[in-house]
């Protein structure tokens, strides 16, 4: 009878080489797999925001809201649809997709129905736009950024100037490194010239609200004026000059003298009807660190970055940056959530170790050969090692669940392995035939009995791969890790394990009959 264990045990280099290859691109991908704490299991989200200035959140709501929310309603694999519109004029849409919907052509569709109805929503809002984002399923990273204490006792900058600073030198080198979504920034003041209107001077005057809005449209741009000399000139014209026009106003006092209304030499201006301070452009919210008036960094990861290395990425950033920083800003790590994956991944990682280190040893105690414990435990790294490769090829993460699966199946990838090695030993330490035959006539009669038992192992475990839900995007990893470290396992037992044992095991071994081992043999 001729079985397919045939072809490897005669040929061991060939064998040797199958597993080695399963070996190292296990390797490789451990070295490219992102690293997380759980599976992702939250749906995709994706979110329209924007914002009507000036507008109260009834205006918000059915001005730009419900235009939105009719266009995107019936998008494909969508969920459902939750929106908020608030009295400071934004606008929140957050579209919920079902589970394993690509979130990047979520984004799209979202992002194509958005700008079909652009046009119909009101100037101010077409203006500043409406974004479209990948919500992120949690920050891993937050910075606290605060000023130290001056001479006075009071802190050396405000927060205006610290959320000034992060954004303009902060923010962006932490979105160049790769691995990052997004970098939020909390407590955030941006410059703004803010005016303040005495509504009893505009009305002594004739004036609304809207004349001082026209007139900051009209006299604050900043427009192209064109050259002086350009072809066609005359035949003496020596010089081509650009022109460049200071429309763009930048102080309190140039805004103050806007001109609102000029009539019969009258020159009204708008310090005449109101004040111009520099100052933030949003005081809604503030954030403190430590009991400090400061600005926060929530860094978001792509969802296949690797949580460890986004972070130490993040980490030297920083560290960079900080040489460069004002006298007297400072930075601190908030949270970090990968503390929690490197503990986490540590502790699996030594409960899996320990796990095949007690197989080992339980094997010796009862195949009682060092020859014959070395091949299962061969055997066992291969499979574990070896089921990254499934892990990549189905853009599965490390993690809790992934790692747990792999402690559960260092017991399991072993079985096939004991069964052989010792039906072989049997043979050879019996019947008193040579090691290449008794591996041959050992194979014969259970490659038939290792395939089907691997085959049981399996059923129980891939159909929790498609339980419905979360529950089943949670157990999918799980599952279908032991799943494929079963199935290598299993090409590892009728290719490589029986070669081994031809090449390992000896007709002269003997077992040992004294002490624990006798004390065990009786048992």
């Amino acid at each position: 009878m001729f079985s397919i264990s045939d072809f490897f045990i005669r040929r061991p280099v060939f064998a040797t080489v199958c597993s080695t290859v399963v070996a190292l691109l296990g390797v490789v991908c451990i070295l490219i797999l992102p690293i997380s704490q759980y599976p992702e299991i939250a749906p995709p989200t994706v979110s329209v925001i924007s914002n009507y200035v000036g507008a109260n959140a009834e205006v918000v709501e059915s001005t730009v809201t419900n235009i939105l929310e009719r266009e995107l309603n019936g998008i494909e694999g969508l969920r459902y649809i939750a929106s908020t519109s608030g009295n400071d004029g934004t606008s929140n849409i957050v579209l919920t997709f079902n589970l394993g919907r690509n979130k990047d052509i979520a984004a799209v569709d979202v992002q194509n129905r958005v700008a079909t109805v652009t046009s119909r929503l009101p100037g101010v809002v077409q203006q500043t736009g409406v974004r479209v984002n990948k919500s992120s399923s949690g920050f891993i990273f937050a910075i606290g950024v605060y000023a130290e204490d001056g001479p006075d006792g009071q802190p050396r900058y405000d927060d205006l100037y610290l959320s000034n600073y992060a954004d303009l030198y902060i923010v962006d080198v932490l979105r160049r490194i790769q691995g990052v979504s997004n970098v939020e920034i909390f407590g955030n003041r941006q410059y703004a010239m803010r005016i303040w209107l005495d509504p009893g001077r505009l009305a002594a005057r004739g004036l609304v609200a809207q004349d001082v809005i026209n007139a900051l449209r009209e006299q604050n741009v900043q427009v192209g004026v064109g050259q002086i000399g350009q072809q066609p000139a005359a035949t003496d014209q020596l010089y081509q000059l650009s022109i460049a026009a200071s429309g763009r106003l930048t102080t309190e006092a140039e805004f103050g003298a806007i001109v609102l209304r000029a009539e019969e030499g009258d020159l009204v201006r708008l310090r005449d009807v109101g004040r111009v301070e520099l100052g933030a452009e949003n005081y809604a919210s503030v954030l403190r660190f430590n009991g400090r008036r400061s600005i926060g960094l929530g860094v978001s990861q792509l969802p296949d970055a690797n949580a460890l290395e986004v972070a130490r990425a993040v980490k030297r950033a920083l560290a960079n940056l900080a040489p460069d920083f004002p006298p007297g800003i400072r930075y601190d790590i908030a949270f970090d959530t990968t503390t929690f994956i490197e503990e986490g991944a540590r502790e699996v990682v030594l409960s899996l170790l320990i796990a095949v280190v007690l197989v080992v040893i339980i094997l010796y105690v009862f195949l009682q050969d060092w020859r014959s414990t070395l091949i299962p435990a061969l055997v066992i790294p291969i499979a574990l090692v070896g089921t990254f490769l499934f892990v990549r090829l189905l853009n599965f993460n490390i993690n809790t669940l992934t790692l747990f699966g792999l402690t559960l199946a260092s017991g399991l990838v072993v079985d096939d392995a004991i069964v052989i090695v010792e039906d072989i030993a049997r043979r050879i330490r019996e019947e008193r035939i040579p090691p290449l035959q008794a591996a041959i006539d050992a194979m014969n009669q259970l490659v038939g009995a290792v395939i089907a038992t691997s085959l049981v192992l399996i059923a129980v475990f891939v159909p929790v791969a498609f339980f419905p839900g979360i529950v089943g995007q949670l157990y999918r990893q799980f599952a279908l890790t032991i799943s494929f470290a079963v199935t290598i396992s299993t090409f590892n037992a009728i290719t490589f394990t029986p070669t081994l044992s031809a090449l390992l095991l000896r007709s002269d071994q003997v077992l040992p009959d004294a002490g624990f081992f006798r004390w065990v043999n009786r048992t």
